[in-house]
């Protein structure tokens, strides 16, 4: 699969404010966003907990990290954001694709939105 950008805007989950806007790579294969430490530290992102991450060469590699809102594609999500490398590539995981209703089509390298994000009901067994 090519690679796929897309314009992000990252801001406090507060709104407003500064923003960090860059190209953010699509990274279908991480769960979770990053940016670099220093942009993040710039709009005022507090460093909430850190993770153990398992990269893409199997190392396993722990970061710190912070809650963010997320701009992208016409769409507005918050969620969980690394404070990377200040030299790293922006990373736009699945779990803020998925929140915004983002679908990504292999074949064509794009990406396209759900008619309808999926919300099912859970049925009580008794």
């Amino acid at each position: 699969m090519g690679l796929i950008h897309v314009p992000v805007a990252l801001r406090r989950v507060e709104g407003g404010g500064n923003a960090y806007e860059a190209s953010f790579l699509v990274d279908t294969g991480a769960t979770d966003s990053m940016a670099p430490a220093r942009e993040l530290e710039r709009l005022g992102i507090e460093p909430v907990g850190r993770k153990a991450y398992e990269l893409a060469d199997g190392r396993i590699q722990e970061y710190v990290f912070g809650f963010a809102r997320l701009e992208f594609m016409g769409e507005v999500t918050a969620g969980r954001i690394l404070f990377g490398p200040d030299d790293i590539e922006p990373l736009l995981g699945v779990t803020a694709l998925e929140s915004a209703g983002i679908t990504i089509d292999p074949n064509r390298h794009t990406l396209g939105r759900l008619p309808a994000i999926p919300l099912k009901e859970l049925v009580a067994t008794a």
